[in-house]
């Protein structure tokens, strides 16, 4: 698929994301940054949303609850690119019913080239990387080049 350049803004769009057992840790680590995550805008899952705006007073939009759909509207809004960041701590020793809802968000998010933190360590180097604080030049899918070239294929819309 061919690729096309955006520019992601200073103020970046971050989303905050994490399993039952590590809320308390992305809680944490939200309140270690408290004064750089404030001067973005934040997205959150529905549980992970209202704990971090009720504890740390943030300003948080938050979506439904991850297994019941929050994952999916965190991708949706990656691939309208009203998302930058994701910050997900996942536990890798739970089995979660809703894999298949993660996996597809962290396809997409690879898909769009979307930075992704899975941990504290990822996430205190993304949060605190120069690059954060400034506009950035990224590559996406170009889906306007890939719609004109299946029109041209197939001669009309399919």
């Amino acid at each position: 698929m061919q690729q096309k350049t955006v520019r992601m803004p200073a103020i970046k769009r971050i989303s905050l994301i994490a399993h039952d057992n590590m809320k308390p840790v992305l809680s944490d680590w939200c309140r270690q940054h408290q004064s750089l995550l404030s001067q973005h805008q934040l997205f959150a899952t529905g549980t992970t949303g209202h704990k971090l705006s009720s504890e740390l007073g943030l300003s948080i939009e938050s979506l439904i609850s991850g297994p019941l759909g929050g994952d999916q509207q965190i991708g949706a809004k990656i691939v309208e690119q009203k998302i930058d960041m994701v910050v997900f701590f996942w536990d890798p020793f739970e089995p979660m019913p809703h894999d298949p809802d993660v996996k597809a968000l962290l396809r997409i998010a690879a898909v769009w080239n979307v930075a992704v933190a899975c941990n504290r360590t990822s996430a205190d180097f993304m949060l605190t990387s120069l690059l954060t604080a400034q506009g950035y030049d990224y590559q996406i899918p170009d889906y306007d080049a890939y719609l004109a070239e299946r029109l041209d294929q197939h001669g009309s819309a399919e």
